[in-house]
C-alpha cells in the first residue's frame, strides 16, 4: 500500500510581506510568485499577508526567497505572544512607528515651508535658502521610503506609485536647486507670489520646495491614516483571539492545579467559579450555572448550562461552580476557529478587487508617459520650461492611486471586522459577491427556525385530574430516564411544580414509555400502547386531544396511574421565538423563504404557517437536500441556504451562498461561506445586509477612486492644477475611502 501524496495534492501557506507602500507593490509580488510551477498566490496590501496555494512538500523558503527578489521581504508568521504587561500595539510595530515619526517632523518642516510660499508678506529677504534647509530633509529623509522602493523597481525593471511619488518630489527639488544655484531664485528679496494656475514665466526664477515638501507631507499624512485604518479594522481580529482565559484551574486525582491555558489539553477537567471565563470549549460534568456568552454571540440574555451542557471558550460563568471536562483545545477550539474565519476573509479577493489590481498594474507606466508627454506637448507649444515641467510634475503627483488600491481592501477588513463583532462571520470576499444576486433563501427546519429540542407545548388532563399533578408524577418518572423526550417534561415539570420526587422504583420500557411507583402511586407514561397493557385505555375525550396533536407533527404521551388514564401531555420541537420576524425581514429586503425538511409534509406545513413561509419542501432525504438546491438554480434562481447540521452540508456548499448557524456542526460550518456564531436566524438577514452594505462600499470606493484619476490626470496635464494641491488632492482621496470604508463599523443590527 502506498503512502504517497496524490500528486495534485495542496496546501496553503502564509507569509507576512513586508516594504510594501501601495497596491501596485502588491500586485508585482503576486506576479512574481504566481511565475512559479504549481503556485498561486494572493497578496494583499491591506492586511500584509500573501496567501500561497503549493503542492505538497513544497519548501516555502523558496518562495520568501522569490518575494526578497522583488525587493520586499517576507517571513514566516510568528505566534503572537500576548503579555499583560505588553506595549501597546501601535508602539510595537516598528514600521508604524517610522511611519510616525518621519510624518510628525515633516509636518513640522513643511508647515512653514508652505506658508512662506503662499503668503507673500512672510518672504523675507532670504526666505527662500530657509526654506531649502527646511524643505531638504524632508524631500531626502522624510520621502525616504519612497525614493528607496523606487530605486528598488528601477533595477528589476518595474514601475509602482512609489515611482511617481519620487519622481515627481525629486524633480521639483532638482528644479529649485537649478533655480537656487544657477538661476535667479536665490537672490536676496526675491518673492513668490501664490497661484493656484500656471503663467508662462522665466522657470530660473521659480523654486518648487514647498511641493517637493508638501506633497511629500501629504502622501505621509496619507499613508499614516491607512496604515491607522487597517489597525483599527483588524481590531475586532485581535480582541477575538485576546478574548480567551489566561490560566485555568485543572483537577488532577482531586486536588486543583492552576496551569497556562496553553497546557491545557483535551480531556481534563477543569474548575470554573463565578466570574471566571471558561478556559476553552466543553462539556460540563458537574454542577449549574448561567453562562454569559454576550461577548462571543452578542446574545443578551445568559444562558442557563447543566450536567451534560457543552461550554464554549472565552465565555463568562456568570452563576454557580462549574466542573467541565476539555474537549476541544488550542487551535480547534470554536474561538481559534472564528478568528481563522475572520482572517481568512481578509485575506482573500472579490472580483472588484482584482479588477482594480489589474488596473493598477498597467497605470504607472501610462502615467509615466502621460507627464513626459505633457512635458513635451508644453515645450513644444513654445511655454517655457518651467510651465511644462510644472505640469508634467502635477501629472505625476495627482495621479498616485493610492485610493484605488485601497477601496476594497478596507471596506473588506472594516465589513467582516463589524461582523465579527457582531457574530457574523464571512469567509471570504467571494461571499459578498454571492449576496448581491440572491433572490431564493433556503431555510432548513431543524435547528434552524425551529429550537431543534423537545419542548413539552401542552398539558392536557382528564376532568377531575389536577394538571400540576399529572405533571409532577409524570415528570419525576421521567426525571429517571435520559430519553430527550423524557428530559423535556421533567424540565417543564421541575419548572412548574419545583423539585421532582425520587421514584421508588422506576423501568424503562424500550420503545414504548417508562413505569414505576412514585409517591405511592403505580405510574405509566410513554405511549398509547404502554396503557392499554396495562388496562388503562384512554378515554374519547384524550383520544382526541392525542390525534389533534400528532395531526399537528406533535408527539402526544400519555398518562396513567391508580387504574386510570389521567391526560395526555404534548412535546414538540418549537419555533425560535426570532424565526417569524426572521422570516419578515428576508422578505423586506427582497428574498423569497423556502422551508426544506425531512419531516412531514403536516409538521412542514404548520411551521411554515407559524412563521410565515408559503413555499414548503417536505419529506426530503438528506442526500435529496442538494437536490433540490440544485434543481432551483436550474429554474434560474440564485440560492441562499440556511442550515445547521451535517446533512446541510451539501446543500450548503452547492447553494449560490451558505450559510451556517454556529450551534450547529463544524461540518456544516465548514462549507458554508458565512457563519452566524448564535442560533438566532436574524443574524442571516444582519449578514446579507452587512455583505451587500460592504460590496456597496466597495463599488463607492471603486467608483470615486477611479472617477478621480481620470477626471484629475487633464487637469494636471493641462497645467491647470498646482503640483503641491495635486498632492493634498492625492492624499485627501485616500483619506475618503478610508473613511468611506470605516463608516462599515457603524452598521447595526435589524434586531436591535
Amino acid at each position: 500500500m502506498s503512502t504517497t501524496a496524490p500528486a495534485d495534492a495542496q496546501s496553503s501557506i502564509e507569509l507576512e510581506i513586508g516594504g510594501m507602500t501601495c497596491a501596485s507593490c502588491a500586485m508585482r509580488i503576486e506576479k512574481k510568485l504566481n511565475k512559479l510551477d504549481g503556485v498561486a498566490a494572493t497578496v494583499n496590501y491591506a492586511t500584509e499577508k500573501a496567501k500561497v496555494t503549493v503542492p505538497d512538500g513544497f519548501d516555502a523558503t523558496l518562495l520568501i526567497a522569490e518575494v526578497e527578489k522583488t525587493g520586499y521581504t517576507a517571513a514566516l508568521p510568528t505566534p503572537k505572544v500576548t503579555k499583560k504587561d505588553a506595549a501597546p500595539e501601535e508602539d510595537s510595530d516598528p514600521e508604524f512607528t517610522a511611519l510616525r515619526n518621519r510624518l510628525f517632523v515633516s509636518i513640522a518642516l513643511t508647515v512653514p515651508v508652505i506658508a512662506m510660499a503662499m503668503i507673500p508678506a512672510l518672504q523675507f529677504t532670504y526666505w527662500q535658502w530657509a526654506s531649502l534647509a527646511l524643505a531638504a530633509p524632508v524631500i531626502v529623509w522624510g520621502a525616504w521610503p519612497f525614493h528607496r522602493a523606487a530605486w528598488a523597481n528601477v533595477k528589476h525593471g518595474t514601475a509602482t506609485m512609489d515611482t511617481l511619488i519620487s519622481m515627481g518630489t525629486t524633480a521639483a527639488f532638482l528644479w529649485s536647486l537649478y533655480a537656487l544655484f544657477f538661476g535667479t531664485a536665490g537672490v536676496p528679496g526675491m518673492t513668490h507670489p501664490f497661484e493656484l494656475t500656471l503663467a508662462p514665466s522665466d522657470g530660473a526664477a521659480n523654486i518648487y520646495l514647498e511641493v517637493a515638501a508638501g506633497v511629500t507631507m501629504f502622501i505621509l499624512a496619507g499613508r499614516y491614516f491607512e496604515k491607522r485604518s487597517k489597525r483599527q479594522a483588524g481590531a475586532a481580529l485581535r480582541a477575538l483571539l485576546e478574548m480567551g482565559a489566561k490560566e485555568v484551574s485543572v483537577l488532577r486525582d482531586g486536588v486543583e492545579t492552576k496551569i497556562p491555558v496553553e497546557e491545557l489539553e483535551a480531556g481534563n477537567e477543569f474548575i470554573v467559579r463565578p466570574g471566571e471565563k471558561i478556559a476553552t470549549d466543553g462539556v460540563v460534568v458537574a454542577g449549574t450555572s448561567a453562562v454569559d456568552a454576550s461577548m462571543l454571540t452578542g446574545e443578551s440574555v445568559p444562558v442557563e448550562v447543566g450536567e451534560g451542557d457543552t461550554v464554549t471558550g472565552a465565555t463568562v460563568n456568570a452563576g454557580g461552580r462549574l466542573v467541565v471536562r476539555a474537549t476541544r483545545v488550542g487551535s480547534d477550539t470554536q474561538l481559534a476557529q472564528m478568528a481563522r474565519l475572520v482572517e481568512d476573509a481578509q485575506t482573500g479577493k472579490a472580483e472588484a478587487q482584482r479588477l482594480a489590481d489589474r488596473v493598477s498594474g498597467v497605470f504607472v507606466p501610462i502615467v509615466i508617459v502621460i507627464a513626459f508627454l505633457a512635458l513635451g506637448a508644453w515645450l513644444g507649444a513654445g511655454f517655457p520650461v518651467a510651465a511644462a515641467f510644472t505640469a508634467a510634475v502635477a501629472v505625476l503627483v495627482i495621479a498616485c492611486p493610492c485610493a484605488l488600491g485601497l477601496a476594497t481592501p478596507t471596506a473588506l477588513l472594516v465589513g467582516t471586522g463589524r461582523g465579527a463583532q457582531m457574530g457574523i462571520l464571512i469567509k471570504g470576499p467571494e461571499a459578498l459577491e454571492s449576496t448581491r444576486k440572491v433572490d431564493t433563501v433556503v431555510l432548513d427546519k431543524t435547528g434552524t427556525v425551529t429550537t431543534g429540542k423537545m419542548t413539552l407545548v401542552g398539558v392536557i388532563a382528564e376532568p377531575g385530574t389536577d394538571r400540576d399533578e399529572l405533571l409532577r408524577l409524570a415528570g419525576a418518572l421521567e426525571d429517571a430516564s435520559e430519553h430527550p423526550i423524557a428530559q423535556a417534561i421533567a424540565k417543564a415539570a421541575t419548572q412548574e411544580t419545583g423539585t421532582l420526587l425520587t421514584p421508588e422504583s422506576f423501568a424503562n420500557v424500550e420503545g414504548n414509555g417508562v413505569q414505576g411507583i412514585v409517591d405511592g402511586h403505580a405510574v405509566v407514561v410513554g405511549r398509547e400502547s404502554l396503557l392499554a397493557e396495562w388496562s388503562l385505555p384512554l378515554s374519547q375525550a384524550l383520544a382526541d386531544a392525542k390525534a389533534r396533536a400528532e395531526g399537528e407533527g406533535k408527539t402526544a404521551v400519555a398518562v396513567g396511574w391508580d387504574g386510570a388514564a389521567r391526560g395526555i401531555l404534548v412535546v414538540a420541537d418549537t419555533v425560535k421565538p426570532t424565526s417569524a420576524e426572521a422570516i419578515r425581514q428576508l422578505k423586506a429586503i427582497g428574498l423569497t423563504p423556502v422551508l426544506l425538511t425531512g419531516d412531514n409534509r403536516a409538521v412542514a406545513r404548520q411551521i411554515a404557517a407559524e412563521v410565515g413561509i408559503d413555499e414548503v419542501i417536505a419529506e426530503v432525504l438528506p442526500k435529496e437536500k442538494v437536490d433540490v438546491v440544485t434543481r432551483l438554480q436550474k429554474q434560474g434562481k440564485i440560492v441562499a441556504m440556511v442550515g445547521d447540521g451535517v446533512n446541510d452540508a451539501p446543500a450548503l456548499a452547492q447553494a449560490d451562498l451558505g450559510i451556517a448557524m454556529g450551534t450547529g456542526t463544524d461540518v456544516a460550518i465548514e462549507a458554508s461561506d458565512i457563519t452566524l456564531v448564535r442560533g438566532d436566524l436574524r443574524g442571516a438577514v444582519d449578514a446579507i445586509r452587512l455583505s451587500r452594505r460592504t460590496l456597496g462600499t466597495i463599488k463607492s470606493n471603486l467608483f470615486w477612486a477611479f472617477a478621480y484619476n481620470v477626471a484629475a490626470i487633464p487637469v494636471a496635464a493641462l497645467g491647470l492644477l498646482n503640483p503641491m494641491l495635486a498632492g493634498a488632492a492625492m492624499g485627501l482621496s485616500s483619506v475618503f475611502v478610508v473613511g468611506n470604508s470605516l463608516r462599515l463599523r457603524g452598521f447595526r443590527s435589524t434586531s436591535l
